[in-house]
Protein backbone atom coordinates (compact mmCIF):
# COMPACT_ATOMS: atom_id res chain seq x y z
CA UNK A 1 0.00 0.00 0.00
CA UNK A 2 2.93 2.36 0.60
CA UNK A 3 3.92 1.88 -3.03
CA UNK A 4 0.38 2.73 -4.12
CA UNK A 5 0.49 6.02 -2.21
CA UNK A 6 3.90 6.96 -3.60
CA UNK A 7 2.76 6.15 -7.13
CA UNK A 8 -0.37 8.25 -6.68
CA UNK A 9 1.60 11.20 -5.30
CA UNK A 10 4.13 11.04 -8.13
CA UNK A 11 1.41 10.78 -10.72
CA UNK A 12 -0.33 13.91 -9.44
CA UNK A 13 3.00 15.76 -9.29
CA UNK A 14 3.40 15.29 -13.05
CA UNK A 15 0.62 17.80 -13.72
CA UNK A 16 0.48 19.78 -10.45
CA UNK A 17 3.85 21.48 -10.16
CA UNK A 18 5.24 22.36 -6.73
CA UNK A 19 2.05 21.78 -4.75
CA UNK A 20 3.10 18.75 -2.70
CA UNK A 21 1.34 20.04 0.42
CA UNK A 22 -1.95 20.57 -1.43
CA UNK A 23 -1.67 17.11 -2.99
CA UNK A 24 -1.10 15.59 0.43
CA UNK A 25 -4.12 17.35 1.91
CA UNK A 26 -6.37 16.24 -0.95
CA UNK A 27 -5.18 12.66 -0.44
CA UNK A 28 -5.92 13.00 3.28
CA UNK A 29 -9.48 14.05 2.44
CA UNK A 30 -9.88 11.18 -0.04
CA UNK A 31 -8.47 8.47 2.21
CA UNK A 32 -10.40 9.68 5.25
CA UNK A 33 -13.64 9.29 3.30
CA UNK A 34 -14.39 13.01 3.31
CA UNK A 35 -14.55 15.80 0.73
CA UNK A 36 -12.35 18.81 -0.03
CA UNK A 37 -13.14 22.50 -0.53
CA UNK A 38 -10.59 24.45 -2.58
CA UNK A 39 -10.81 28.20 -1.99
CA UNK A 40 -8.57 30.11 -4.36
CA UNK A 41 -8.41 32.53 -7.24
CA UNK A 42 -8.99 31.24 -10.81
CA UNK A 43 -6.22 29.64 -12.81
CA UNK A 44 -4.06 28.06 -10.09
CA UNK A 45 -4.89 24.43 -10.93
CA UNK A 46 -7.97 23.49 -8.92
CA UNK A 47 -9.76 21.82 -11.84
CA UNK A 48 -6.52 20.24 -13.04
CA UNK A 49 -6.00 18.66 -9.62
CA UNK A 50 -9.47 17.08 -9.66
CA UNK A 51 -9.04 15.74 -13.20
CA UNK A 52 -5.57 14.39 -12.46
CA UNK A 53 -6.83 12.56 -9.37
CA UNK A 54 -9.68 10.94 -11.30
CA UNK A 55 -7.29 9.89 -14.06
CA UNK A 56 -4.79 8.47 -11.56
CA UNK A 57 -7.31 6.20 -9.82
CA UNK A 58 -9.08 5.14 -13.04
CA UNK A 59 -12.28 6.63 -11.67
CA UNK A 60 -15.27 8.18 -13.37
CA UNK A 61 -14.96 11.97 -13.42
CA UNK A 62 -17.87 14.38 -13.66
CA UNK A 63 -17.79 18.15 -13.65
CA UNK A 64 -20.65 20.22 -12.33
CA UNK A 65 -20.35 23.84 -13.48
CA UNK A 66 -22.39 25.70 -10.88
CA UNK A 67 -24.47 28.64 -12.12
CA UNK A 68 -27.54 30.41 -10.70
CA UNK A 69 -29.85 28.65 -13.19
CA UNK A 70 -28.66 25.16 -12.21
CA UNK A 71 -31.51 23.04 -10.80
CA UNK A 72 -31.31 20.31 -8.13
CA UNK A 73 -32.33 17.72 -10.73
CA UNK A 74 -29.33 18.80 -12.83
CA UNK A 75 -27.22 17.55 -9.92
CA UNK A 76 -28.94 14.37 -8.77
CA UNK A 77 -30.79 13.29 -11.91
CA UNK A 78 -34.51 12.92 -12.58
CA UNK A 79 -37.17 10.52 -13.84
CA UNK A 80 -38.08 11.02 -17.52
CA UNK A 81 -41.07 9.50 -19.27
CA UNK A 82 -40.20 6.99 -21.99
CA UNK A 83 -43.11 6.78 -24.46
CA UNK A 84 -41.76 3.55 -25.97
CA UNK A 85 -41.74 1.58 -22.73
CA UNK A 86 -44.61 3.50 -21.18
CA UNK A 87 -42.60 3.95 -17.97
CA UNK A 88 -40.49 6.55 -16.21
CA UNK A 89 -36.75 6.01 -16.53
CA UNK A 90 -34.17 7.46 -14.20
CA UNK A 91 -31.58 9.69 -15.88
CA UNK A 92 -28.60 9.83 -13.57
CA UNK A 93 -27.06 13.20 -12.75
CA UNK A 94 -23.34 14.02 -12.50
CA UNK A 95 -23.19 12.94 -8.83
CA UNK A 96 -23.02 9.35 -10.07
CA UNK A 97 -19.25 9.45 -10.36
CA UNK A 98 -16.16 8.62 -8.34
CA UNK A 99 -14.71 12.14 -8.50
CA UNK A 100 -17.20 15.01 -8.70
CA UNK A 101 -15.86 18.51 -9.34
CA UNK A 102 -18.37 21.11 -8.17
CA UNK A 103 -16.78 24.11 -9.86
CA UNK A 104 -17.59 27.53 -8.36
CA UNK A 105 -20.07 25.93 -5.98
CA UNK A 106 -21.04 29.25 -4.44
CA UNK A 107 -22.54 30.39 -7.76
CA UNK A 108 -25.33 27.82 -7.41
CA UNK A 109 -28.48 28.85 -5.52
CA UNK A 110 -29.04 27.53 -1.98
CA UNK A 111 -31.71 25.19 -3.34
CA UNK A 112 -29.22 23.57 -5.70
CA UNK A 113 -26.45 23.54 -3.10
CA UNK A 114 -28.80 21.60 -0.82
CA UNK A 115 -29.04 18.85 -3.44
CA UNK A 116 -25.48 17.86 -2.47
CA UNK A 117 -26.16 17.55 1.27
CA UNK A 118 -27.51 14.00 1.21
CA UNK A 119 -25.04 12.54 -1.25
CA UNK A 120 -21.99 14.05 0.50
CA UNK A 121 -23.00 12.57 3.84
CA UNK A 122 -24.77 9.31 2.92
CA UNK A 123 -23.41 8.61 -0.59
CA UNK A 124 -26.91 8.27 -1.99
CA UNK A 125 -29.53 10.45 -3.65
CA UNK A 126 -33.28 10.29 -3.22
CA UNK A 127 -35.45 11.13 -6.23
CA UNK A 128 -39.25 10.73 -6.09
CA UNK A 129 -38.96 8.66 -2.92
CA UNK A 130 -36.40 6.21 -4.31
CA UNK A 131 -32.85 6.18 -2.92
CA UNK A 132 -29.96 5.25 -5.18
CA UNK A 133 -26.36 4.68 -4.13
CA UNK A 134 -23.60 6.53 -5.95
CA UNK A 135 -20.39 4.70 -6.99
CA UNK A 136 -17.71 4.05 -4.39
CA UNK A 137 -15.35 5.58 -3.64
CA UNK A 138 -17.19 8.90 -3.93
CA UNK A 139 -15.21 12.10 -3.52
CA UNK A 140 -16.33 15.69 -4.02
CA UNK A 141 -13.87 18.47 -4.77
CA UNK A 142 -15.64 21.83 -4.68
CA UNK A 143 -14.04 25.13 -5.67
CA UNK A 144 -14.91 28.71 -4.97
CA UNK A 145 -13.27 32.10 -5.45
CA UNK A 146 -13.02 33.71 -1.98
CA UNK A 147 -12.56 37.26 -3.29
CA UNK A 148 -15.46 37.38 -5.75
CA UNK A 149 -18.94 38.12 -4.40
CA UNK A 150 -20.85 39.26 -7.49
CA UNK A 151 -23.61 36.76 -8.25
CA UNK A 152 -22.60 34.30 -5.54
CA UNK A 153 -24.48 32.59 -2.72
CA UNK A 154 -22.34 31.90 0.36
CA UNK A 155 -22.38 28.28 1.44
CA UNK A 156 -24.55 27.70 4.53
CA UNK A 157 -23.09 26.16 7.67
CA UNK A 158 -24.63 22.75 6.93
CA UNK A 159 -22.91 22.66 3.54
CA UNK A 160 -19.53 23.80 4.88
CA UNK A 161 -19.74 21.13 7.57
CA UNK A 162 -19.88 18.42 4.88
CA UNK A 163 -16.33 19.17 3.75
CA UNK A 164 -13.65 17.28 5.65
CA UNK A 165 -11.14 20.04 5.04
CA UNK A 166 -10.52 23.24 3.12
CA UNK A 167 -7.31 24.35 1.49
CA UNK A 168 -5.78 26.84 -0.91
CA UNK A 169 -3.31 26.10 -3.70
CA UNK A 170 -1.88 29.60 -3.90
CA UNK A 171 0.27 31.07 -6.64
CA UNK A 172 3.35 29.07 -7.72
CA UNK A 173 6.85 30.36 -7.16
CA UNK A 174 8.79 31.74 -10.11
CA UNK A 175 10.72 28.48 -10.52
CA UNK A 176 7.54 26.38 -10.30
CA UNK A 177 5.81 28.56 -12.87
CA UNK A 178 8.80 28.20 -15.19
CA UNK A 179 8.67 24.40 -14.81
CA UNK A 180 4.96 24.51 -15.60
CA UNK A 181 5.59 26.42 -18.83
CA UNK A 182 8.34 24.01 -19.85
CA UNK A 183 6.12 20.97 -19.25
CA UNK A 184 3.27 22.46 -21.24
CA UNK A 185 5.66 23.33 -24.06
CA UNK A 186 6.64 19.66 -24.24
CA UNK A 187 3.00 18.65 -24.31
CA UNK A 188 2.56 17.15 -20.84
CA UNK A 189 -1.19 17.30 -20.18
CA UNK A 190 -3.65 15.51 -17.92
CA UNK A 191 -4.80 13.38 -20.87
CA UNK A 192 -1.39 11.74 -20.93
CA UNK A 193 -1.63 10.58 -17.32
CA UNK A 194 -1.92 6.83 -16.82
CA UNK A 195 -3.87 5.23 -13.94
CA UNK A 196 -1.51 4.09 -11.20
CA UNK A 197 -4.00 2.70 -8.66
CA UNK A 198 -7.42 1.12 -8.96
CA UNK A 199 -10.68 2.01 -7.29
CA UNK A 200 -10.32 -1.16 -5.23
CA UNK A 201 -6.90 0.08 -4.06
CA UNK A 202 -8.47 3.35 -2.91
CA UNK A 203 -11.14 1.50 -0.94
CA UNK A 204 -8.47 -0.70 0.66
CA UNK A 205 -6.43 2.39 1.57
CA UNK A 206 -9.51 3.95 3.15
CA UNK A 207 -10.13 0.78 5.15
CA UNK A 208 -6.54 0.71 6.41
CA UNK A 209 -6.69 4.37 7.41
CA UNK A 210 -9.64 3.60 9.67
CA UNK A 211 -7.49 0.98 11.43
CA UNK A 212 -4.82 3.52 12.44
CA UNK A 213 -4.76 3.67 16.24
CA UNK A 214 -5.77 6.85 18.07
CA UNK A 215 -4.90 6.89 21.77
CA UNK A 216 -7.46 8.23 24.24
CA UNK A 217 -5.15 11.12 25.14
CA UNK A 218 -5.04 12.22 21.47
CA UNK A 219 -8.82 11.89 21.21
CA UNK A 220 -9.13 14.09 24.30
CA UNK A 221 -6.81 16.62 22.64
CA UNK A 222 -9.13 16.68 19.61
CA UNK A 223 -12.15 17.22 21.84
CA UNK A 224 -10.39 20.00 23.76
CA UNK A 225 -9.74 21.83 20.50
CA UNK A 226 -13.28 21.37 19.19
CA UNK A 227 -15.00 22.27 22.47
CA UNK A 228 -12.80 25.35 22.86
CA UNK A 229 -14.29 26.74 19.62
CA UNK A 230 -17.76 26.56 21.21
CA UNK A 231 -16.72 28.54 24.28
CA UNK A 232 -14.43 31.17 22.76
CA UNK A 233 -15.74 34.75 22.90
CA UNK A 234 -14.38 35.49 19.42
CA UNK A 235 -16.46 32.73 17.82
CA UNK A 236 -20.19 33.04 17.11
CA UNK A 237 -20.64 29.42 15.99
CA UNK A 238 -18.24 26.67 17.05
CA UNK A 239 -17.30 23.38 15.45
CA UNK A 240 -19.88 20.58 15.38
CA UNK A 241 -19.32 16.96 16.50
CA UNK A 242 -18.98 16.11 12.80
CA UNK A 243 -15.92 18.34 12.80
CA UNK A 244 -14.37 16.32 15.64
CA UNK A 245 -14.95 13.11 13.69
CA UNK A 246 -13.45 14.67 10.55
CA UNK A 247 -10.36 15.80 12.49
CA UNK A 248 -9.80 12.31 13.91
CA UNK A 249 -10.28 10.58 10.55
CA UNK A 250 -8.06 13.12 8.84
CA UNK A 251 -5.34 12.58 11.44
CA UNK A 252 -5.59 8.82 10.85
CA UNK A 253 -5.17 9.33 7.10
CA UNK A 254 -2.23 11.70 7.61
CA UNK A 255 -0.52 9.24 9.95
CA UNK A 256 -1.03 6.49 7.36
CA UNK A 257 0.48 8.68 4.63
CA UNK A 258 3.48 9.23 6.90
CA UNK A 259 3.92 5.46 7.30
CA UNK A 260 2.64 5.17 10.87
CA UNK A 261 -0.12 3.00 12.32
CA UNK A 262 -0.80 5.46 15.14
CA UNK A 263 -1.74 9.13 15.38
CA UNK A 264 0.46 11.67 17.15
CA UNK A 265 -0.58 15.16 18.35
CA UNK A 266 1.40 16.77 15.53
CA UNK A 267 -0.99 15.15 13.03
CA UNK A 268 -3.89 16.87 14.77
CA UNK A 269 -2.04 20.20 14.94
CA UNK A 270 -1.19 20.13 11.24
CA UNK A 271 -4.75 19.39 10.12
CA UNK A 272 -6.68 21.49 12.65
CA UNK A 273 -6.57 24.77 10.64
CA UNK A 274 -7.81 22.98 7.51
CA UNK A 275 -10.53 20.98 9.28
CA UNK A 276 -11.84 23.52 11.81
CA UNK A 277 -11.52 26.98 10.21
CA UNK A 278 -14.27 26.67 7.59
CA UNK A 279 -16.67 25.24 10.17
CA UNK A 280 -16.51 28.31 12.43
CA UNK A 281 -18.23 31.69 12.28
CA UNK A 282 -15.87 34.25 13.84
CA UNK A 283 -17.28 37.31 15.59
CA UNK A 284 -16.51 40.89 14.63
CA UNK A 285 -14.82 40.15 11.30
CA UNK A 286 -11.99 38.13 12.82
CA UNK A 287 -10.13 35.50 10.83
CA UNK A 288 -11.01 31.89 11.65
CA UNK A 289 -7.49 30.68 10.81
CA UNK A 290 -5.97 33.09 13.33
CA UNK A 291 -8.36 31.91 16.05
CA UNK A 292 -7.49 28.26 15.42
CA UNK A 293 -3.77 29.09 15.60
CA UNK A 294 -4.34 30.81 18.94
CA UNK A 295 -6.27 27.84 20.30
CA UNK A 296 -3.51 25.47 19.21
CA UNK A 297 -1.00 27.55 21.17
CA UNK A 298 -3.17 27.69 24.30
CA UNK A 299 -4.35 24.08 24.62
CA UNK A 300 -1.96 21.63 26.26
CA UNK A 301 -0.48 18.93 24.01
CA UNK A 302 -0.63 15.38 25.40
Amino acid sequence: MRERIEQLTQNLSQTIVGKSEAIRLVLVALLSGGHALLEDVPGVGKTLLAKSLAKSIAGRFQRLQCTPDLLPTDVTGTNIWNPRSGEFEFMAGPVFANILLADEINRATPRTQAALLEVMEEQQVTVDGNSRKVPTPFFVIATQNPIEYQGTFPLPEAQMDRFALSLSLGYPTELEELQMLQRLQMGHTVQELQPCVTLADVQELQRRCRQVNVETSVQQYILNLVRATRQDEEITLGVSPRGAVALQRGAQALAFLEGRDYVIPDDVKELAPHVLSHRMIPAGGRRARGIVDRLLRSIAIP
